[in-house]
């Protein structure tokens, strides 16, 4: 029987990595992994675990591959000896964090060309010859930053709703191709992946005023506790991969948690949006996140009021 190919990209750390080792390592046998990374001088940790794993011979292949890169993405895909990739991973991410107005134009074109431009270059590179096959799945890694606006992840967030809506429409159009397109939805996973945020704070924050600098230091309080109290395991997310890639009609969104759930029925219950930025407001920078939010709080920020008519 022939065995599953599966090609992810961003496999260097994080979900990637345990993706790729948990698929190689299926007792099943009926995986073989391309795993790529932008640098494979960073492939070390990934075939140290898989050695630990006793992954078995041929399961597990490296590539280069570097999403912002479209030659790369076509020598990768020339690559895969079996001619043909059954599922596309698209993982590779970057993130950006702090004040808007304090990103260079490189940091934030960095983050748009990794997140919305590297995976267009690989979808183009691996859907044709899907739809040529009539058969495929497709799995994107998403986020909440993806699903409602979160503060100081303003082109993070910009870059996540852009694969929404890029999943989205490819969901819509593919079925008839055989092809299915799913977003795995994470919220906080405890990976590397805020080690290695474009523009971390420190040096952007000097340049902000004094109440920016207030607020994000609360938001940094905030996600401490977020982490403490809801990141996950990389082995866990990875399961909610698993279930999309064997489910036999698959659905578009997988969510690897339903802690984040409320907010994102919030945002489509109350369209003008005044809900959930007063929820998301008073969540990261109350005093007491417990306490119900309030807009009208004296002394607080005036927020949003939903328009006194709806359109007709």
């Amino acid at each position: 029987m022939d065995r599953t190919v599966v090609l992810i990209t961003g496999c260097s750390s994080g979900i990637g990595l345990h993706l790729a080792l948990r698929l190689a390592s299926d007792p099943s046998r009926s995986f073989k992994v391309y795993a790529t990374l932008r640098d494979l001088r960073a492939q070390g940790p990934l075939w140290e675990a898989a050695r630990s794993l006793g992954c078995p011979p041929g399961s597990l292949e490296t590539l280069q591959l570097d999403v912002r890169d479209a030659d790369s993405v076509a020598a990768a895909r020339a690559r895969v000896t079996e001619g043909r990739v059954d599922v596309l991973v698209c993982n590779a991410g970057r993130g950006l964090l702090g004040p808007l107005e304090a990103h260079t134009a490189g940091a934030v074109g960095s983050v748009l060309d990794v997140n919305v431009a590297g995976t267009v270059r690989t979808l183009q590179a691996f859907l044709p010859d899907m739809k040529r096959r009539r058969s495929g799945r497709v799995l994107v890694t998403g986020s909440i930053g993806g699903l409602m606006g979160l503060p100081f992840n303003a082109v993070y967030c910009a870059s996540k709703f852009a694969i929404e809506g890029l999943c989205e429409s490819l969901a819509v159009l593919l079925p008839p191709f055989g092809v299915h397109v799913s977003l795995i939805e994470c919220g906080p996973v405890r990976t590397a992946f805020l080690e290695k945020l474009e523009g971390v704070a420190g040096g952007v924050l000097d340049g902000a005023d004094a109440e920016t600098r207030h607020l994000f230091s609360r938001y940094q309080r905030h996600l401490e506790r977020i982490f403490r109290e809801a990141a996950q395991d990389p082995e866990e997310v990875t399961e909610v991969f698993l279930a999309a890639l064997r489910a036999p009609r698959p659905a578009l969104r997988y969510f690897s948690t339903e802690r984040f759930l409320p907010l994102a029925h919030l945002r489509l219950a109350d369209p003008s949006g005044c809900s959930y930025v007063a929820a998301m407001h008073h969540a990261v920078f109350a005093d007491d996140p417990e306490e119900e939010p309030n807009a009208a709080a004296p002394g607080g920020p005036e927020l949003c009021a939903p328009p006194a008519t709806a359109p007709q």
